[in-house]
């Protein structure tokens, strides 16, 4: 007599999946081995769990990346910044300029030509 067939709660699994987790761990949550449930998904879908669970966490991504644009386009500031960075090559700017403050810092001269550039930079007219 076999074993009685496991039933594996494919809600589950594809929200674990699209949470970015792996097939070792989903099974490790639901209680089966790692084989069962690679088995019972080409049973159940006709695919290997590899493909299926690169289809699900590509779903997982997107689904992520729509709901930070939304909270960004809601007004989240931080998201706006890091979503402009990340698609629209933006960065931060640095301000290199020392107003009436001193600049800590070193600058190295290796030859007599940039001492003197060097020299003619520092005495120039503001």
């Amino acid at each position: 007599m076999s074993r009685p067939k496991t039933q594996i709660d494919w809600n589950k699994v594809n929200q674990y999946l699209k949470a970015q987790c792996d097939g070792v761990g989903i099974a490790g949550i639901l209680g089966i081995h790692p084989n069962t449930l690679y088995i019972a998904c080409e049973d159940e879908f006709k695919i290997s769990f590899s493909e299926y669970s690169q289809q699900k966490k590509s779903e997982g991504k997107e689904l992520l990346r729509a709901k930070q644009f939304s909270m960004a386009m809601e007004g989240d500031k931080t998201l706006c910044i890091w979503l402009g960075k990340q698609y629209l090559d933006q960065k931060d700017r640095k301000d290199v300029t020392s107003g009436d403050q001193s600049l800590a810092g070193q600058i190295i001269v290796e030859t007599p030509e940039q001492a003197k550039q060097l020299e003619d930079f520092l005495n120039r007219e503001k």
